[in-house]
């Protein structure tokens, strides 16, 4: 089932990516982890995640997992100097090339946003977990999103968001459906919580206002938003108001997520 990433690879998204951290990403399912274990990443991304992952399962074999071969070579990139055991994976999450029953845990994060049928991928990443086996997701909510000062330029940026994603078929607002997503999937214990990402000090603010501020302009979103007849003086407005609010001493903005601890 093809999808259109709606972010693309672009160095603006990867900088925001390869800022996450098990620590930071996943903390929700960090204390059911145990080395030996065996672990599957869908959808890997630059793999600080997994790294972190593969360092807590290791002796077990972590297994990452991507949609196409460009992006897993930006996986492997992070892997080139590292001593860990990880396998490299190109699949579809709605029809997982896996067999039944193969892994400990199988992980997800920012991932059920972007596919087209996120109870299918579910039911995937529930089938190749062994009986007992945790399948764990997590997914931002961006109507959950949370800023200060409310500058008009930043609501433009959420109204674009919202629509470019529901063109490529995604779900912004995953994070309030993950639970009926898996319950539709047909799991019957499921923990469900929330965290949040808060970006309030000055080198916060540097990094997730600047990524965003050059992502507008440069990334998939941005060719996208242009294709679909965005004027480049709105994506310009937009750019100049992530810029204006990485400057504001008291700015904050807090990005919610939903998680899932789901036993197969």
């Amino acid at each position: 089932m093809n999808n259109v990433y709606t972010h693309g690879h672009h160095e603006s998204v990867l900088r925001s990516h390869s800022w996450r951290t098990a620590e930071n990403s996943a903390g929700y399912l960090l204390a059911h982890l145990r080395p030996g274990m065996s672990l599957l990443d869908v959808g890997a991304g630059p793999g600080t995640i997994t790294a972190d992952l593969a360092r807590l399962v290791e002796p077990g074999r972590t297994t990452a997992l991507e949609a196409n071969a460009a992006a897993l070579d930006i996986t492997k990139a992070t892997f080139a100097e590292l001593d860990l055991d990880v396998e490299f994976v190109v699949g579809d999450v709605h029809a997982l090339e896996l067999p039944d029953d193969t892994f400990d845990v199988v992980h997800a994060h920012q991932v059920l946003q972007h596919v087209g049928d996120p109870v299918q991928a579910l039911r995937e990443m529930r089938r190749v977990c062994k009986p007992g086996g945790i399948v764990a997701v997590r997914d931002s909510d961006y109507h959950g999103f949370v800023w200060y000062p409310e500058l008009p330029e930043l609501d433009e940026w959420m109204a674009l968001y919202q629509r470019m994603a529901r063109a490529n078929r995604g779900e912004p607002d995953a994070g309030r459906r993950l639970l009926s997503w898996a319950l539709a999937a047909g799991f019957e214990n499921v923990d469900a919580t929330t965290s949040t990402w808060a970006f309030t000090n000055p080198e916060d603010r540097a990094f997730w206002g600047g990524m965003w501020a050059d992502r507008i302009l440069k990334s998939a979103l941005a060719d996208q938003a242009r294709a679909s007849g965005v004027p480049e003086e709105q994506l310009e407005a937009i750019s100049q108001a992530w810029q204006t609010w990485t400057a504001t001493p008291d700015a904050t903005i807090s990005i919610l997520h939903g998680e899932l601890l789901c036993r197969a």
